[in-house]
């Protein structure tokens, strides 16, 4: 990631690296039956993207408010609502350590914020992935336990992470 780069060339690298690095993930889970963990809704478009491309496991969405664009909105019966500090803990008493995919978009403009809040839940989220089970994140994550994977060919360094279990 460079500082003479605009921000639309920043973003447009983190949107083909989270694409390339979901569509590496959804494909390397493939075989594993737990549900797929979206934490935070935003908009909808990752949820869109894998609720097409992930077949045979449940996709559920985390999320404070649900605001996305309607073509984009999961069935109630799928969002979790609620701080995470408290739905991820939830989560791990009510599916166990099952969760095949988990992506994260913590996706805001303050790295530093980002930061603390990606230490904040790093060991939230660890639990509750299965066994080769991949977290995929737009910001670094913090884990004892997990393995942090080499990118896709077409990610772009620092604008993407995948960890495995």
């Amino acid at each position: 990631m460079s500082d003479d780069q605009s921000r639309l060339d920043l973003f447009i690298d983190r949107m083909v690296s989270q694409r390339a690095c979901l569509d590496f993930a959804i494909a390397e889970t493939r075989g594993i039956a737990g549900p797929v963990f979206e934490l935070g809704l935003g908009n909808g478009r990752t949820y869109h993207h894998m609720v097409q491309y992930v077949k045979n496991r449940p996709v559920y969405v985390f999320e404070r408010a649900v605001a996305s664009h309607p073509d984009s909105t999961p069935p109630e019966d799928r969002v979790i609502l609620g701080d995470v500090r408290e739905t991820l803990p939830a989560a791990l008493e009510r599916f166990g350590a099952t969760a095949s995919l988990i992506h994260a978009d913590l996706g805001g403009h303050n790295r530093e914020k980002n930061d603390a809040f990606a230490r904040l839940v790093s060991p939230l989220i660890e639990p509750l992935l299965a066994e080769g089970g991949l977290m995929v994140s737009s910001d670094r994550m913090y884990f004892d336990t997990l393995t942090e994977l080499p990118l896709p060919s077409d990610a772009v360094e620092g604008r993407c992470f995948i960890y495995r279990r």
